[in-house]
């Protein structure tokens, strides 16, 4: 299991807060056209999940408190967090596979419309995801999961030098697996069945013998394309293709996927299914609405993909016509933290879910702005190719000389900032006003995504506990904690 060598707890970075006329000058609060629209500036509040959907995938009133409080403060943009294509049953996530949900969504457009004097563009990022399974106890999955296959006999007579198992019952090779130490059980069972015991059942979109993911390049592009459809009739200025971390388009990208077929091996086969998917979006949409796409600029993990493969996708995106291209980083299953009995692996837990969202204990590199080289090569090789799609850069960006610099030196157009954006909200804002020193400074020890590993309401630690008697707030489901930070 990775972990972080020689760790260094790195101080926040020095901040120098502009005066309003300084800020009224910059970069930062200049306008971008940005697909048929345009951005009163780049300051970019990216998808976040809160866990505060209902149980079956609807809007609540914690829903749209959380996304007005971020509409307050007046970015150029918010992204509404990752919301299911599929009309099947996800938890507490938002979806838009059925008309049931506009209403809904709906309301969500016009309390941010509301809340931002119209002032915040708004779109929502969907997504596709195949099942992941919870860790079952031992017994469990060799009683009910577990097939026994006549190789699994000879391995188990070889591993035991006992060749009564060729003959014997299932039940009593189950039984003596349940029992078994991890050394037999390595000796028998094949990668994947180890993955399932040990954690939890993953499905991944080379397993064609499975005909739901044989048939994913014939469905997914009419999944996207309806709910691109709903989000525009729900009113959202655009919609965001999620093709990043460990979720299905990612995977299609994802230099592991050997899918036969045309849709895995090489880089151009790799890209083709979320090409089609765009091309279905777009036809749907039509090309005076936003379609923007979220993808990895490195997996960050063995076999995986990397700068050079994130190059080639951005121009290919650039090139079939994406109106902003948004860079990330890792977050992968493949190299997460084995989850306890009972839970489900978390993406965010290994070395490349690290590199997804860094703190102030890292390496020599720090964790501000580490993620910003993959977006100024990506923008260096779109813009070389011909084309101005607008780059969107995110990872530890949290003060105005920072985000500044980047979009000076060209590094990306759009300045994206999560956890700054939760920590404070009207950040921007109090930049544009000239009250940067009141600003709540996010101090990235990833207390937010701590709760979002354990599916809880997500807070900050610097506004969670602060002024709990205000009237008309409303608290987390333990009681505990307030859901939306205090008014600027």
């Amino acid at each position: 299991m990775w972990r972080q060598g020689k760790p260094i707890r790195h101080p926040l970075l020095e901040a120098r807060w502009p005066s309003v006329e300084e800020a009224a000058r910059s970069v930062l609060f200049s306008p971008i056209k940005v697909g048929g629209g345009v951005l009163e500036s780049r300051t970019w509040v990216p998808a976040m999940v809160p866990w505060r959907a209902t149980e079956d995938g609807f809007v609540t009133p914690d829903i749209i408190d959380w996304y007005a409080r971020f509409a307050a403060g007046r970015p150029g943009a918010i992204v509404v967090e990752a919301t299911g294509v599929r009309d099947v049953a996800s938890g507490p996530l938002l979806r838009i596979g059925h008309d049931r949900f506009i209403p809904g969504l709906r309301n969500l457009v016009e309390a941010v419309r509301r809340e931002s004097g119209g002032h915040t563009r708004l779109f929502i990022q969907i997504i596709d995801f195949l099942a992941v399974k919870r860790r079952p106890p031992k017994d469990k999955y060799f009683a009910r999961f577990f097939k026994v296959k006549p190789h699994h006999r000879d391995k188990l007579a070889e591993a035991t030098c006992n060749d009564d198992w060729l003959d014997a019952s299932e039940a009593d090779i189950r039984a003596h697996l349940t029992e078994a130490p991890d050394e037999l059980l390595d000796r028998v069972l094949d990668e994947r069945e180890l993955e399932s015991l040990r954690y939890g059942y993953r499905e991944r979109v080379t397993d064609t013998d499975l005909p739901h993911i044989r048939e994913l390049p014939q469905v997914l592009p009419g999944f996207f394309a309806d709910a691109a459809q709903r989000a525009r009739e729900a009113g959202f200025d655009g919609v965001e293709l999620h093709y990043a971390h460990a979720y299905t388009m990612a995977s299609f990208l994802s230099a592991k996927n050997n899918r036969a077929g045309g849709y895995g091996g090489v880089r151009e086969n790799r890209v083709r299914l979320p090409l089609e998917v765009y091309g279905a979006v777009r036809e749907r949409v039509g090309h005076d609405y936003t379609v923007g796409v979220r993808f990895l600029g490195d997996e960050v993990i063995e076999h995986g993909s990397h700068l050079e493969d994130a190059v080639y996708f951005g121009v290919e995106f650039a090139r079939a016509g994406f109106d902003y291209l948004s860079v990330s980083k890792g977050g992968k299953f493949d190299d997460a933290k084995q989850p306890k009995v009972g839970h489900a692996v978390y993406p965010y837990t290994g070395r490349s879910g690290y590199e997804c969202m860094p703190t102030v204990v890292s390496d020599e590199r720090g964790p501000f702005g580490r993620n910003v080289p993959l977006a100024a090569a990506i923008k260096h090789a779109v813009n070389e190719a011909g084309f101005a799609t607008p780059v969107v850069t995110s990872g530890g960006i949290a003060t105005f000389e920072q985000a500044e610099a980047i979009l000076g030196r060209g590094e990306a157009d759009i300045i994206a900032a999560a956890r700054q954006s939760l920590a404070d909200p009207d950040w921007f804002l109090k930049i544009r006003l000239g009250r940067g020193d009141e600003i709540r400074r996010c101090v990235f020890t990833n207390y937010c995504e701590g709760l979002d590993q354990m599916h809880k309401q997500v807070t900050c630690k610097l506004w969670d506990r602060v002024n709990l008697d205000e009237p008309g707030i409303t608290m987390s489901d333990d009681g505990k904690r307030r859901l939306v930070p205090p008014k600027l």
